[in-house]
């Protein structure tokens, strides 16, 4: 699937969810396959709402059983890394975070994840939408488990 495709998909998705993006929006779904080319199976399509010096929102759109692989956020510039909430909009979400476990968060669930916490997360057979919430985003300072993966 193209880039253009998957941003068609999730905007799709989205739509039929009754959330509303402006054109600018639409356009700038990032498209995330975290450099492996399988993005059917690892990946993630984002909208970013906001993101400041303190705080970020945005629309996570996970295709049928697409997941993000296991990473962390690290403290950055002596802030403790970013901490985030997930809350499930639609459809089954199976968050493993390290020390909690397996989580697993439907429609109206939500989790915080604390910062520089080993986390992955991947969508049930209909995909998901998550609204998360989130500290200062610095999504190129990610650090992954798979040395394969580029953000």
């Amino acid at each position: 699937m193209s880039e253009a495709e998957a941003r068609d998909r999730a905007a799709a998705i989205l739509a039929d969810a009754g959330i509303v993006l402006t054109p600018l929006e639409r356009e700038q779904i990032e498209i995330a396959d975290f450099g492996l080319g399988r993005l059917d199976e690892v990946g993630l399509q984002i909208v970013v709402y906001v993101n400041t010096e303190r705080v970020c929102a945005k629309e996570l759109v996970l295709f049928p059983q697409q997941r993000c692989p296991e990473h962390r956020h690290p403290p950055v510039d002596g802030e403790p890394g970013k901490e985030e909430t997930f809350r499930v909009r639609r459809g089954t979400v199976y968050l493993q975070v390290d020390g909690a476990g397996d989580v697993v968060l439907g429609p109206g669930e939500q989790y915080t994840i604390e910062p520089d916490t080993l986390h992955s997360f991947q969508a049930g057979d209909d995909g998901a939408i998550v609204s998360e919430f989130s500290t200062t985003s610095r999504d190129a300072l990610d650090v992954f488990t798979d040395p394969e993966i580029v953000r």
